[in-house]
């Protein structure tokens, strides 16, 4: 179950991913409350609420970013994803790239899908101004204070940039100590984008890297050729200790779990967040 209001009990959260201790999940089971608590079902809590746009930014020639300014008070950890309505019918999940103390706003990263009902409508339609619906955050891919010293392994694909984004400048604003290391790849030059903002954020931070990635046949100017996985795995191979993101294309994300877990990582450390269609 959830706590909305008072103090879990921290007997009732052992086991639990800290991700989710974070975001006051517990074991109803084990709980023997200490004061007043109100809880919830895990699946609840999750209505709409009216944002707006602010603006929209062309990223690439596939990705828009999408800036809005929801109705209320938001609460949200960067990595963590809403889902964006198009109408009663058809809605999609979106990472959040944005992090509160630095942006104001929410920031998505949105590709275009060939034939998707709300990619297109979003790149199409959606304007300064308009209205839109929009769920509470989701998800267990974000930072956590704590640790500080330990490395960390970003690696994404696509639009899976996006959570990433936000989980490094979230990490670099708490302070973290410890190397971050942000791959990201992409078939074609033209499907990278935000390289000046990453190569400022390396610029400000010694212990951030990104690295580029084109797994295309033509080399790209800047870029590592090669996968960004392989690419990763090849540099960084005791992952002992380390924190690891994966973001991206389905099929690298479940790869990439398997090999940086054989590499060193613990499973309780790997956060991982499939992009599905």
């Amino acid at each position: 179950m959830k706590a909305s209001k008072g103090a879990v009990p921290e007997k009732s959260q052992a086991g639990l991913r800290p991700t989710l201790a974070a975001q006051n999940y517990f074991l109803a089971c084990s709980c023997v409350p200490e004061g007043d608590m109100e809880v919830t079902l895990p699946d609840s809590g999750f209505g709409t609420l009216s944002a707006t746009v602010t603006k929209t930014t062309r990223l690439n020639d596939d990705t828009l970013g999408l800036w809005l300014r929801p109705s209320r008070q938001y609460e949200y950890r960067p990595g963590q994803f809403i889902r964006l309505h198009k109408d009663e019918g058809n809605s999609r999940c979106y990472s959040l790239a944005s992090v509160p103390e630095l942006d104001g706003e929410l920031f998505l990263n949105i590709r275009r899908t060939p034939g998707g009902l709300v990619s297109n409508w979003v790149h199409e339609s959606l304007g300064a101004g308009d209205q839109v619906e929009i769920s509470e955050a989701m998800g267990q891919c974000f930072y956590l204070p704590g640790s500080p010293e330990k490395n960390m392994l970003l690696v994404g694909t696509g639009s899976g940039l996006s959570p990433l984004y936000g989980i490094a400048r979230d990490a670099l604003l708490m302070g973290h100590l410890g190397e971050i290391h942000l791959y990201h790849g992409s078939r074609h030059r033209g499907g990278l984008y935000l390289e000046a903002e990453l190569a400022q954020l390396m610029s400000r931070h010694k212990n951030f890297s990104y690295v580029p990635c084109t797994s295309g046949d033509e080399p790209a100017a800047g870029c590592l050729p090669g996968r960004a996985l392989d690419l990763a795995l090849a540099r960084h191979q005791d992952l002992g200790g380390w924190r690891v993101y994966l973001c991206g294309n389905p099929d690298m994300v479940n790869s990439a779990k398997r090999k940086t877990f054989f590499a060193g990582a613990s499973l309780k450390d790997i956060h991982a967040d499939p992009f599905g269609f």
